[in-house]
């Protein structure tokens, strides 16, 4: 068993697979709906049971593969249960038995592991009366919860964590969290199975696949990554149900966790309104970017010239580098983790306030703040405020008064001076409290 237990949820659709996986990891990362089939993907979580740390994985449900699709979820679960040093089999005890359930308890019983048997939806029910009906499955370990109400979740850790070493928390090295992010269909998922070098994430022809934000973690020489792989944003007028409407704010909530993005654009189709929302908000977020153009294989040189003609419309992201792929191919994939790591270095750079005062002050020799009412505005001095992004606090008299056009200038003139790529700056205004102003009036 590794150093930290790897535990597999596995069961039918709609047996409440999800909501156990938030009650174990405390977050809501999965997407839960009363919907069958809504988890399509591995998703990974951790979490600690007194001192005791272990990771999750929810898997999509197991049924007949009607489809392709189905058929790639079933594989993911499958894989997951033989990855996993245990695994809660979840079944529905309001349900009963079902003949599902007992092909399932098969199967699992071939990967001679730690297999329990969780009876999920007992709250309002003769939990006894329930349980007996699954003994014939033959699992020694049967545990009863409810887990939409958090119930026999602490005596599921205790059973299933029991005997394992306590572990405090270590202090976690850096790692470079990247989302990537994108409209349906742009090849996210390719990408992301490519930067793998394994087919981890569901690739599927149906647009809005994927459908959670999944974080997966791994490594290159030396150098931990997590990669999160965004649902696919539809205009917010198409989306009429619950899942869609969940998919969109986890995109959002990809940019809150990651210090990277890559923006992945078809170069088959025209940069569209949806693109440029995007781009929006990786840049409002403040999060390092690098734009991917995908699918440039193939294209002919007219197809190019036109795309890349097009181009000018991400002006206002023009310090992030621009790099052609194609990722079902691999080509250009190669330099991808580079440069997610040049532009986290960038966004991490050391900015002492000497340094960063004496560009303010050039910048205001080179091109003076104009005058406001007949004053001058006075910036003084300049010093970092933060990373991710890079945040510098300017302090001077009257810099509230300072126009949008000047703030820009200033922004652009520091980003060149510091040599800034692949992320944006932002930039604080502070006034000095004017000395003849009775602070104690009111």
């Amino acid at each position: 068993m590794s150093t930290i237990p790897l535990i597999a949820i596995i069961g039918r659709p709609n047996v409440g697979k999800s909501t156990l996986f938030n009650c174990l990891i405390k977050k809501r990362l999965a997407i839960v709906a009363d919907t069958p089939g809504v988890t399509r993907d591995r998703l990974e979580g951790e979490g600690v049971f007194e001192e005791i740390p272990f990771k999750v994985i929810d898997t999509g449900g197991l049924d007949e593969a009607e489809d392709e699709l189905s058929e790639q979820m079933l594989s993911q679960s499958w894989e997951a249960a033989r990855q996993a040093d245990k695994i809660l089999f979840v079944v529905d005890g309001r349900a009963g038995l079902t003949p599902y359930d007992k092909i399932i308890a098969n199967q699992l019983r071939k990967l001679s592991k730690t297999v329990f048997l969780i009876v999920n939806k007992t709250d309002g029910v003769s939990e006894h009366t329930v349980i007996s009906d699954f003994y014939q499955l033959g699992f020694k370990e049967i545990l009863p919860i409810a887990a939409s109400h958090n119930k026999g979740i602490v005596n599921l850790l205790s059973e299933v964590l029991s005997g394992l070493p306590a572990q405090p928390e270590k202090i976690r090295e850096e790692i470079i969290k990247i989302a990537v992010i994108g409209r349906p269909n742009v090849g996210k998922s390719t990408l992301i199975n490519r930067l793998l070098g394994e087919n981890r994430v569901v690739v599927c022809d149906h647009a809005g696949t994927t459908r959670d934000a999944i974080e997966i973690p791994f490594q290159r020489f030396d150098q931990k990554y997590t990669l999160i792989d965004t649902a696919g944003m539809r205009r917010k007028a198409r989306i009429t149900d619950h899942i869609e409407q969940n998919a969109v704010r986890k995109t959002m909530d990809a940019l809150e966790r990651a210090h990277v993005a890559l923006m992945v654009l078809d170069a088959r189709e025209k940069i569209s309104d949806q693109d440029l929302t995007l781009l929006n908000l990786i840049e409002s977020s403040g999060r390092a970017l690098v734009v991917l153009i995908n699918k440039w294989d193939g294209l002919h040189w007219e197809e190019k010239d036109a795309f890349k003609a097009d181009l000018w419309r991400l002006h206002f992201v023009r310090y992030a580098k621009t790099h052609f792929i194609s990722a079902l191919h691999g080509t250009g994939v190669g330099d991808l983790l580079n440069m997610a790591e040049e532009a986290y270095q960038q966004a991490h750079q050391p900015l002492n306030t000497g340094q960063l005062t004496k560009i303010l002050l050039q910048a205001t020799e080179k091109h003076p703040p104009p005058l406001v009412r007949g004053r001058q505005v006075k910036l003084r001095y300049a010093h970092c405020g933060g990373h991710h992004p890079p945040t510098i606090i300017i302090h001077g008299k009257q810099t509230e008064e300072l126009p949008k056009s000047y703030q820009t200038y200033l922004k652009n003139f520091m980003m060149k001076a510091l040599s800034m790529k692949g992320t944006s700056m932002r930039l604080i205004y502070k006034s000095d409290k004017n000395p003849y102003v009775d602070t104690h009036s009111h």
